[in-house]
């Protein structure tokens, strides 16, 4: 009696175990086999069939211990009951869409650009309307792939003042393309778009006004192509080189979130579907793309970044504005891991002579060093310190912002004091 009981025992141990070890084993084969392929029908199948095939066999001696005599019968059923239901609770969890809002018409103004790169660029323009200047200006946006929405209010003063001013979305941005190949969202791609803007504008040189991530893509675009760049303005950029610091270098923008933002930020990224879809991203990002397409992703993007949105500030200061030209996640996801291992542009930027502007604000979770670095790397940049605002120089310093902006570019006395010191003011 004793023994028949501790059998029984002993099998239904052993079925939990099948349990455990099956469903382990059918995830193995569902991430393996994204590593050959972005089907998720080939993907799930495989998982299906490694999960029956550790079923099954462990099945069967359980079945024995439990005295059982149609134990070949019993372990497929078996087995196809744990495959019908890890099918089942991953179709109404990994396999079920979350919101993929339709993004809005374009507003007025918004035309496109069909580049040789084979993107399809969405802009904004500001026609000159002063004494008409060479160089035409574009203003080149942060994230990787967070976009603004429309003409910065810099740009109509700007081209009040006879400069042709272009904001747009690059590529995985905004209203841009996206690409069905999200491996293609590469630094060099960027700069790419970009030079096929300016031969598309017919300028020989432009001047480059860059935002955040747009610093560090105005850096990549001066060592491509140095002589197609008259004057550049870095703006609370990111790294020159994120090669050059331990952690990518940038900061962290969500240093600033309060104790209910870190909350809601984690139920965005802790569904089942999301992690798989970043569990398929390490492996294979257009697997990832597969599961989770791009409305749904850049939607998901959107929502964290309306979280994020005011930390960037200092304390205190008015809230941003909200707009609905979505982010694009893999344009974001994937030019960042290609930015960790492009060569170090310094060496090329250092023997530049082209003008540059390098500005900061007192409350930006950049790194005081990273900024600095952009005044010791190029031989004719000057570095402005604007207190009493933070990342967004714009929106905290506008006067102050347009005011230098205009100075700078028409090579006129600034109308701050430059800062020299490696040290930032007290």
């Amino acid at each position: 009696m004793v023994r028949t009981l501790l059998r029984r025992c002993a099998g239904g141990v052993l079925l939990s175990v099948a349990v455990v070890a099956a469903v382990t084993a059918g995830a193995a084969g569902f991430f393996a086999t994204a590593a050959a392929t972005a089907w998720i029908p080939l993907l799930c199948a495989a998982g299906l069939v490694a999960l029956a095939a550790v079923a099954y066999p462990l099945a069967w001696p359980a079945f024995a211990l439990l005295g059982l005599r149609r134990r070949r019968r019993a372990a497929t059923t078996f087995a196809a009951g744990v495959a019908v239901a890890v099918g089942g609770l991953a179709t109404v969890t990994v396999f079920r869409p979350g919101p993929h809002p339709a993004a809005p018409a374009p507003p007025a103004g918004v035309r496109f650009w069909n580049l040789p790169t084979g993107s399809r660029i969405a802009y904004v323009h500001a026609t000159a309307t002063g004494a008409p200047r060479p160089a035409p200006v574009i203003f080149l946006h942060g994230g990787p792939g967070t976009p603004g929405e429309g003409m910065p209010a810099a740009g109509t003063t700007l081209a009040a003042d006879g400069f042709e001013v272009y904001a747009y979305d690059q590529l995985g941005a905004g209203r841009s393309t996206r690409l069905d190949d999200v491996t293609g969202y590469t630094v060099a791609r960027q700069v790419a778009d970009l030079d096929a803007i300016r031969v598309t504008l017919g300028a020989d040189k432009l001047i480059l006004i860059g935002q955040s991530w747009g610093g560090s893509l105005a850096a990549q675009y001066l060592a491509a192509h140095p002589q197609h760049v008259a004057r550049a303005v870095f703006t609370s950029p990111g790294p020159i080189w994120p090669g050059a610091y331990t952690d990518g270098g940038g900061g962290d923008p969500w240093a600033r979130l309060t104790a209910e933002q870190r909350e809601r930020r984690d139920d965005l990224f802790s569904s089942p579907r999301v992690i798989v879809a970043s569990i398929l991203q390490a492996i294979n990002p257009n697997a990832a793309h597969a599961l989770v397409g791009d409305d749904e992703a850049d939607a998901l993007l959107h929502a964290a970044a309306l979280l994020g949105k005011d930390t960037a500030n200092c304390p205190g200061a008015p809230p941003a504005k909200v707009h609905d030209n979505h982010q694009g996640y893999y344009g974001n996801q994937l030019t960042v891991e290609d930015f960790a291992h492009v060569p170090d542009p310094r060496p090329a930027l250092r023997q530049l002579q082209v003008p540059a502007l390098v500005m900061r604000g007192e409350c930006d979770f950049v790194p005081w060093a990273q900024t600095y670095e952009y005044r010791r790397t190029f031989q004719q940049a000057t570095l402005v310190y604007l207190p009493h605002t933070g990342h967004n120089l714009e929106g905290g310093q506008p006067d102050a912002y347009v005011a230098l902006l205009r100075a700078f570019l028409r090579d006129e006395p600034l109308p701050l004091p430059a800062y020299t010191s490696a040290d930032p003011p007290s």
